[in-house]
């Protein structure tokens, strides 16, 4: 099976899956596409595939010119048909893995995608896990269910890890030059994982067992969770001290050796950094061992919200008012910038906390022109002259590339900058309150 499904590979013949093809799924499949595979991308939200077939991109990073080429050529198919997976010789799976209210891991959306392919899998199938997860899931989740119907693992199919390493809006790394980690439960099933991603992706690192290429994951995101937090608490230690945190940082940076730059913020978003410290801490909880670092991190870091609209009140009741009644203006929503992304984003926080003050909060984000939160939709307005005068503040919360901050300036009367966006504008009519000093510039 493994010499077959190699020659497969190696031809183009093999036809691969991908399940979910959301922002790590749809890159992947238009990489495999590329490399000259049929690619079946499965999905269970109808009006996605309906709109990847018809040629159309619902992800930032992957242009809608390039769907319809590969849908044009045949090499990829969009379906919400489950029975497809069938015609599969390789899937990966890039599904969700969100936490729980109880923050435990959510391991729904995993364990439905491992019984749909455990229903249609075959002898001579490839399933890759990519999923963000706690160490041990695809042993513990999918081969049990993959080997129910009578299929070994490492002889009749091949099942592995590969996280993915998704940056939303990178300009310089993405799917296809960022380096591939790869973990197989045996290692045939690392060889035969290896010889699919190296066939579109430039570098491939194999590694001992899934659990590694689990644990590689979850690492990369707990080095930069614990360093935000890190660098967010010193932001609070400046403000007591009344020092600019970000020049304190820019001449960290200076050392060649030995540090390593992050800067403060309002919080953190996104799908990974929040979640997947949380996955481990979970896990080692199970194990009786408290991963005190992880949880530490997580604590500072998710009273940034907080933090920045404490210094909103402050700010406002400097100038003799009280949140409750005074217009704020959000200037960014997305979790960072230049993307539309807001999974997780502090800015959702930020929004709901000013709103149970009392404030009337409006929004203004190029990336993101609508959204949906907890069945309320939220529209944004335009940046105007009379919209910033008329804002009691003005709180950046995201600083995309593409907002006039010098205009910004020259019409609002007070802003709160959490992202340190207002130091490259020349003096304003502006009392510009930035998030680490307890005396406004």
């Amino acid at each position: 099976m493994k010499d077959q499904l190699l020659a497969k590979i190696q031809d183009r013949s093999a036809v691969v899956g991908v399940v979910g093809l959301g922002y790590v799924g749809l890159p992947l499949a238009m990489e495999f596409a590329k490399a000259g595979f049929r690619v079946i991308g499965y999905d269970v939200s109808v009006p996605t595939v309906d709109r990847l077939m018809t040629g159309v991109s619902h992800i930032q990073d992957v242009p809608s010119e390039e769907v319809a080429a590969q849908v044009a050529a045949g090499r990829f198919i969009a379906t919400a048909v489950e029975e497809r997976l069938h015609e599969c010789d390789a899937i990966s799976i890039a599904v969700p893995t969100p936490l729980s209210k109880s923050r435990d891991p959510d391991m729904s959306f995993v364990e439905a995608a491992s019984e749909a392919i455990a229903r249609h899998a075959r002898a001579g199938t490839l399933v890759v896990l990519e999923s963000t997860t706690y160490p041990g899931t695809t042993r513990e989740v999918l081969q049990p269910r993959i080997e129910a119907r009578g299929l070994v693992v490492g002889k009749d199919v091949f099942l592995a890890f590969s996280p993915e390493r998704v940056d939303p809006g990178n300009p310089k790394f993405h799917t296809k030059n960022t380096p591939k980690v790869v973990g197989g439960v045996t290692r045939d099933c690392t060889e035969v994982t290896v010889a699919l991603y190296r066939s579109c992706i430039d570098t491939v690192v194999p590694v001992e067992s899934a659990e590694v290429a689990e644990l590689v994951k979850l690492l990369e995101n707990t080095f930069r969770a614990v360093n935000i937090g890190l660098v967010n608490e010193m932001a609070i230690v400046c403000d007591k001290l009344g020092v600019n945190v970000w020049e304190v940082i820019d001449a960290a940076a200076t050392k060649p050796f030995g540090f390593m730059k992050f800067t403060p913020g309002p919080g953190i978003g996104g799908h990974c950094i929040p979640l997947d410290p949380l996955y481990l801490a979970w896990k080692m909880r199970t194990l009786n061992y408290r991963t005190r670092f992880i949880d530490l991190a997580s604590d500072i870091n998710s009273e940034m919200p907080e933090y920045v609209v404490r210094k909103v009140a402050r700010a406002l009741n400097d100038d003799r008012k009280a949140v409750n009644g005074s217009r704020v203006l959000l200037l960014g929503v997305a979790y960072k910038k230049d993307v539309d992304d807001m999974r997780e984003s502090p800015a959702l926080e930020i929004l709901r906390l000013l709103g149970e003050r009392g404030a009337v909060v409006e929004y203004h984000d190029p990336w993101v022109p609508r959204f949906r939160e907890h069945g309320e939709v939220h529209a944004g307005v335009d940046l105007s002259a009379d919209r910033l005068r008329a804002a009691d503040a003005v709180v950046v919360v995201t600083d995309h590339s593409n907002v006039d901050y010098q205009f910004v300036a020259d019409h609002a009367g007070l802003i709160v900058d959490a992202r340190n966006a207002m130091a490259r504008t020349s003096p304003s009519r502006a009392r510009v309150v930035p998030l680490s000093a307890t005396t406004a510039l």
